[in-house]
């Protein structure tokens, strides 16, 4: 739960940074998309209210205050917290929402995050983050049918390999690109409207000042 919820922090912020930090809304239909997720899950606000607060307390997550915004929002410092970099956020973001992967999996579902140059510089960003003093990321076994390794976070503890092989992400279709374009679209209408009823809101409000 809270790996999700952190892991979809550090997506939006690369996919779509007009829209962030997000607001509890937000967060909420990242952690449930339909599509980019594995599992797919269908949290409810308290849940992933319950995530934000353990993540605030083990201060990877903070909020985000506006006068311009009631609403709270809310953003992640792994990059403080973890000494990392653009690129090794790139991959922990893939790898912490879509579950475990092969390198070319990682570097194809990095496109929108980060400018990996090519193949190799995926694979050296997962070995990097792999031997570090406290791994973040492991290599694991090729899953059922398949010919090459796997990677997943070590971010909620040690990986099984029988529970990451159950992990393992559907292949994509023309259809699920279509719905993942509609979804991403959506949201960002969505936030764009709140912004715009929540200036409507703080203007009106100062005419009611004036006024009086």
């Amino acid at each position: 739960m809270q790996v999700r919820v952190l892991g979809c922090l550090l997506e939006k912020e690369r996919a779509t940074p007009d829209n962030y930090p997000l607001t509890m809304n937000a967060l909420l239909n990242a952690c449930n998309q339909t599509t980019n997720r594995n599992p797919v899950v269908s949290f409810n606000e308290p849940t992933v209210d319950s995530a934000i607060s353990n993540l605030r307390a083990a201060g990877l997550v903070r909020v985000v205050y506006s006068r311009s915004n009631r609403a709270e929002k809310y953003r992640h410092v792994l990059d403080e917290a973890l000494g990392a970099d653009d690129a090794e956020l790139a991959v922990l973001s893939v790898l912490m929402v879509r579950g475990p992967q092969t390198s070319a999996e990682v570097r194809a579902r990095t496109e929108r995050l980060h400018p990996f140059a090519d193949q190799a510089e995926v694979e050296a960003t997962l070995v990097r983050l792999a031997e570090r003093p406290d791994p973040l990321v492991v290599r694991l076994p090729p899953a059922p049918g398949q010919k090459e390794a796997r990677w997943a976070h070590l971010l909620a503890g040690e990986v099984a390999p029988d529970s990451a092989a159950s992990a393992t992400a559907p292949a994509r279709t023309p259809r699920t690109d279509r719905i993942e374009a509609l979804e991403s679209a959506l949201a960002a209408l969505t936030q764009e409207v709140n912004r715009l009823r929540a200036d409507h809101e703080a203007l009106a409000a100062q005419l009611r000042e004036l006024v009086e």
